[in-house]
């Protein structure tokens, strides 16, 4: 996988935000049963002002999100449950990830985990939108939460929807 990484805001630097984008992208790529080395995705680290312009520029929403994504072509499937097409190698650019510093710090000291599993986890996520998979139905969630917490555990991480 080639994260192609641009830090906004310097607090992403100390928690090696590329490296991890890197892994998490891998991990859902492989999966998938896609090559990691053939994908590219544009990552942006940014603050929670940035994403709040972000998320109403592009989502309506005037306020700030943990993470967005846009991926480059429309992936997504007309049946709720179904798995997305994969996409075709031949145009490797999967799309952009934007993540907000001060939301994902919330999110995660309420959580009580390390910051750097729930990057790990909203990286995932947003992989698997570049990918086609969505959370607005029921079969849609249950199978994008099934494969997030299958990658996280064979990355060794906890099951984010276990309270």
């Amino acid at each position: 996988m080639t994260v192609d990484c641009l830090i906004e805001d310097p607090r992403w630097e100390a928690l090696d935000l590329e490296t991890l984008a890197e892994a998490a992208s891998d991990a859902a790529l492989a999966e998938l049963g896609l090559e990691p080395s053939v994908w590219e995705i544009s990552l942006m680290g940014c603050d929670d002002a940035r994403i709040a312009t972000l998320n109403a520029d592009f989502r309506g929403k005037p306020q700030a999100t943990n993470v967005l994504s846009w991926p480059s072509e429309e992936r997504g499937v007309a049946v709720a449950g179904e798995m997305p097409v994969a996409p075709d190698p031949a145009d490797p650019e999967l799309g952009d990830i934007a993540i907000a510093f001060e939301t994902c710090e919330a999110e995660a000291r309420a959580a009580a985990k390390p910051l750097a599993e729930h990057v790990t986890h909203l990286i995932v996520h947003a992989t698997l939108h570049l990918l086609g998979y969505d959370h607005d139905r029921d079969a849609d969630a249950t199978l994008m939460e099934g494969l997030e917490t299958q990658i996280l555990g064979k990355m060794g991480l906890d099951d984010p929807y276990r309270t």
